[in-house]
């Protein structure tokens, strides 16, 4: 089974000179911006079916924490894993990749 991914699998030192990974990042299109330092993103991801080995678009949808309200409606971002926010908020926005047009 085939997946396309962009993740990181980088280490990083920590002070006590232990290694950790990264956090995963995604990259995606902002389909919602009307909350207050809140976005929506989605990813969409090629997977091949299991058994006609065609490969089929799979797509998830992130909240993630924009603190600036940088981002808008169609934006190519990059978004990373953080800690819990709110009930749904799990990402935050690292960095705006393009603007829509």
């Amino acid at each position: 089974m085939s997946t396309e991914s962009t993740e990181t699998q980088e280490t990083t030192p920590i002070q006590d000179g232990s290694a950790r990974k990264l956090r995963k990042e995604r990259v995606g299109i902002v389909t919602s911006d009307k909350m207050n330092k809140s976005i929506t993103v989605t990813v969409e991801r090629r997977v091949m079916h299991p058994k006609y080995g065609k490969f089929v678009k799979l797509s998830s949808k992130f909240m993630a924490h924009d603190d600036k309200d940088d981002a808008h409606v169609g934006d190519t971002v990059r978004i990373a894993e953080t800690r819990p926010m709110s009930k749904l908020k799990r990402w935050r926005l690292v960095e705006v990749i393009e603007r829509a047009k």
